[in-house]
């Protein structure tokens, strides 16, 4: 890099982007945020007034073109992601994406495609699973071999509660995703099919919230993965996962409960944002999951919200870069 430390353009502070700014403020080393962004410019100015020589910027386009930023980490809203990373694309900008890449399938291809084009690798997705040291560990067990071949993994994800405004599609869109990501990191392999089950709804949801859901993925070479997503349980945040295989099995996160994700994955997102910094300021860029990983994660979702209304099992479509 040109620069002593890699200058960060946070778009979008709000609970996601506020708690990025804040670390890499206090925990990260070679970075800064030089500018923040947000729609309520209350909630920009509040989070610029707390780092020390950030600027807030009125409108993202203007941050991402920027002079004084090299890369860009974005949390806005889903719905505006494609038109901010085309925009990070066109100015070569290196960016740290959160989930999702985009709110659709068609519009991750797109970007997928468009970062092809420029022969550059310059979009990090934000699944911080692959950072946690659970999974990590998890993952080098089955690596090993010590496992056997891995034939059938649980999972479980629960929330204590969401916001009103969390739909029965953000279970899949939201909170499955995650588990769609740490399958295809484990295993090495593509989701080809996936089915949502309806149980029971609690009595704790919102009418018309379908929670829990129970998801089944098929991948590839032929493995097995049941999914409890229960978003409403008034309990806590629990992650777990157990991994049976031909010779043994390996668990997750059992016993552990924490009061949200932050608790849960704060290690892991201090990992990430580091190693991302590094990859920036070292030329690579991308250190974690790339586009690609983001458009595959949001055609399984694609499918997955085609079953949550049928109950049978999906493909899942997955196009050609090209």
């Amino acid at each position: 890099m040109s620069t002593p430390e890699l200058r960060i353009a946070v778009l979008g502070v709000g609970m996601m982007g506020a708690n990025h700014a804040d670390r890499i403020t206090r925990r990260i080393n070679g970075a800064r945020v030089a500018v923040v962004n947000d729609y309520a410019a209350d909630r920009a100015n509040a989070v610029a007034a707390a780092v020390p020589g950030a600027r807030v910027a009125a409108d993202p386009l203007d941050a991402i073109a920027s002079d004084d930023v090299d890369a860009v980490l974005l949390a806005t809203p889903g719905s505006v992601h494609e038109k901010l990373l085309l925009a990070c694309l066109e100015h070569r900008k290196p960016v740290l994406c959160e989930k999702p890449l985009t709110a659709g399938a068609d519009t991750s291809l797109g970007v997928v495609r468009r970062e092809s084009e420029l022969q550059t690798p310059l979009i990090q997705v934000g699944f911080m699973r692959r950072f946690d040291p659970d999974y990590v560990q998890l993952k080098a067990r089955i690596d090993s071999g010590e496992l056997g071949q891995p034939l059938v993994m649980h999972c479980v994800h629960r929330n204590a509660a969401v916001p009103p405004s969390f739909d029965s599609a953000m279970i899949v869109t939201d909170s499955l995703v995650h588990e769609v990501d740490a399958t295809r990191y484990l295993f090495g392999e593509e989701i080809v099919s996936v089915q949502i089950l309806r149980p029971r709804p609690t009595s704790h949801a919102p009418a018309g919230l379908q929670d829990p859901q129970i998801a089944i993925f098929s991948t590839a070479g032929g493995r097995h993965v049941d999914v409890e997503v229960f978003v409403n349980t008034g309990v806590g945040y629990e992650v777990r996962a157990e991994v049976v295989g031909e010779s043994g099995s390996a668990t997750i996160g059992f016993e552990r409960i924490t009061r949200d994700f932050f608790d849960r994955f704060g290690t892991a997102y201090d990992v990430e944002v580091q190693r991302w910094v590094d990859a920036v300021r070292a030329g690579v860029n991308v250190d974690g999951p790339t586009a690609w990983d983001g458009y595959a994660a949001a055609a399984v979702c694609a499918a997955g919200l085609r079953s949550l209304e049928t109950g049978e099992p999906v493909a899942v479509e997955l196009a050609e870069i090209m």
